[in-house]
């Protein structure tokens, strides 16, 4: 059997008793981090008196998680077999979905366990009144494809919740000022550890609250933009200050037209 378990996101007492009987069970643990899991367990062990048995560690990351998938025979599972990501639910940015479809597809029993999540808890947080809400995990780093899913993410109709490198954080923020500078936008950095914050305002507003060197993780949840579907107009697109390559692909999500040939429509214009 497999069971995805999730881990604290911060506070280990955010751990549940039904994870804590599940990993006293377990055969082989399969981990983002080896490292991270058996030092997460040292300190089950020390606070809850966590016994497990000799179990095997294996490491699955996302870059290894096609081919050890491909590796496997259902018989593997004829044993306990718990995936762990760092922190949070596995599956979510994280491993964890392709052993769900193997064991679908191999008719093999698994479970998947609630728990501590990032995404959930910084859009409760928020206090947006608009509970549709889109995930997009990180944003590219730079250049027309970041540029189209900066505008994707603001201009959907629902709450969107991404999350940002401290690194990149005044960089989103700026972006933000500028694609829409009167929506609002909470930050939460840190959750559920000792030096969580809350942060809410238009992105001009919290780019001045920041500090020069941005440390820790951070959720960013944005506003919903008024009214439902995509709330830019051709001409709103072509008004923006971005690349003419990521506002064709943009204006094509409106319009239905190919984006190549949108891309020429807008260099022959």
């Amino acid at each position: 059997m497999l069971s995805l378990v999730p881990t604290p996101i911060g506070n280990i007492a955010d751990i549940s008793l039904r994870s804590l009987e599940i990993f006293s069970q377990a055969d082989v643990f399969l981990c983002e981090d080896t490292r991270v899991t058996k030092r997460l367990f040292n300190f089950l062990k020390e606070r809850y008196s966590l016994e497990l048995k000799e179990a095997k560690f294996i490491s699955l990351h996302s870059h290894n998680e096609s081919e050890f998938v491909a590796s496997l025979t259902p018989d593997f599972f004829d044993q306990n077999v718990v995936y762990v990501s760092d922190a949070g639910m596995p599956g979510i940015s994280d491993p964890g979905q392709m052993l769900i479809r193997y064991c679908i597809e191999h008719t093999i029993a698994y479970d998947v366990l609630p728990g501590a999540n990032a995404v959930l808890t910084a859009f409760v947080a928020s206090g947006f009144v608009q509970t549709k809400m889109l995930f997009f995990g990180f944003l590219p780093h730079k250049g027309n494809d970041r540029a189209a899913a900066l505008q994707e993410a603001l201009f959907n109709g629902y709450t969107t919740v991404l999350y940002e490198a401290p690194t990149r954080l005044e960089k989103l923020l700026s972006e933000i000022a500028v694609a829409a500078p009167e929506r609002n936008v909470f930050l939460a950095k840190e959750l559920t550890k000792k030096f969580q914050r809350f942060y809410r305002g238009k992105g001009s507003e919290l780019i001045l609250q920041m500090e020069k060197e941005i440390r820790g993780e951070w959720v960013v949840v944005i506003e919903a933009s008024e009214g439902k579907g995509v709330s830019l107009s051709e001409q709103d697109i072509l008004t923006l200050d971005i690349p003419k390559k990521a506002a064709s692909k943009l204006i094509a999500k409106i319009t239905g037209e190919n984006p190549k040939e949108c891309y020429q429509r807008l260099l022959n214009a």
